[in-house]
């Protein structure tokens, strides 16, 4: 394996934000106060958008929300989850593209700021073993405590937890022929500079005119 091929998650392999999405299945299945919860994760979205958010205060919103169910009812909902929401959005041209990466021989990983609870069970539908993604603390019953370990998972802090999980398996970043990273957003312009081949995929506004200044190249998965 002499090539890494990194990706984003939402709106980069997914056309939607897996987050936000949970979110707004927690409030149309009852899971959650409606009006309250709606609210909250609305203007945390917008936030992200605007790249204003704090991560540390989002993620402990959302896994604070998580801790108030038993692990077994979260597994429940969450297959749920998969089957309405994320597996119908699961599109052939992200398949492909990850096929591609796998029959070159490379290293696939998927490396996003979203929980890992709720991208764990994404990533194994994708056919991706390795999942660099915000870890949610557990008690000893496997319960979510609603506390996040360590660092959060996006801007810089994807570089720092990339980083670790190469050195962990013993493949750091220059060890490898070529590297590339897929991703929609300018709040992954850090990891985007760090690999040799930064691919601004279905890019916000915002990193198409980064990708365009410094000639990376585009990629649109998608039609939305």
């Amino acid at each position: 394996m002499n090539k890494l091929a990194l990706f984003d998650l939402d709106h980069t392999l997914l056309p939607l934000d897996s987050d936000y999405e949970w979110g707004q299945f927690l409030v149309r299945t009852g899971a959650v106060d409606a009006d309250a919860f709606k609210r909250a994760n609305d203007d945390f979205f917008a936030q992200y958008q605007a790249g204003t958010l704090d991560p540390v205060e989002y993620l402990e919103f959302s896994l604070g929300t998580l801790a108030q169910f038993t692990r077994p009812r979260l597994d429940a909902m969450h297959r749920q989850f998969m089957r309405e929401v994320i597996e119908p959005a699961i599109l052939p041209a992200a398949r492909a593209l990850l096929q591609k990466h796998r029959d070159g021989g490379d290293l696939v990983a998927i490396v996003t700021a979203t929980n890992r609870f709720v991208t764990a069970p994404i990533a194994a539908a994708l056919g991706v073993e390795h999942l660099i993604a915000a870890i949610p603390e557990e008690d000893e019953q496997g319960n979510l405590t609603g506390k996040l370990v360590g660092v959060p998972t996006s801007g810089a802090g994807k570089v720092t937890h990339t980083h670790a999980w190469l050195e962990k398996i013993g493949k750091p970043l220059g060890a490898f022929e070529s590297s590339y990273f897929y991703s929609d957003s300018h709040n992954d312009i850090p990891l985007l500079s760090v690999v040799t081949h930064p691919v601004a995929t279905n890019p916000n506004a915002a990193l198409a005119t980064h990708a365009t200044g410094l000639g990376w190249p585009s990629l649109y998965l998608f039609n939305d």
